[in-house]
């Protein structure tokens, strides 16, 4: 699920080298936490946080295919 969001991430924003995605799975779930350049935040929240959902609606899905819980933070 790492890469998943990295190549989101990576897609959506002007520095790429500056996206990061740090991994911490618990025993019931996992936390990824994504890291921009702040100039590129905006880009991927987006308006009212829609790409943000939509970001996070594809990782529940990745996860759910693996029965796991997955939660992203933007950072």
């Amino acid at each position: 699920m790492k890469e998943l969001v990295e190549v989101i991430a990576k897609a959506l924003v002007d520095n790429p080298d500056s996206v990061s995605v740090v991994e911490k799975e618990d025993d019931k779930e996992t936390v990824l936490e994504l890291t921009v350049d702040p100039s590129d935040m905006g880009k991927v929240i987006g308006k009212q946080g829609r790409i943000a959902k939509a970001i996070r609606c594809v990782v529940k899905a990745a996860a759910s295919r693996e029965d796991k819980k997955a939660v992203l933070e933007i950072q």
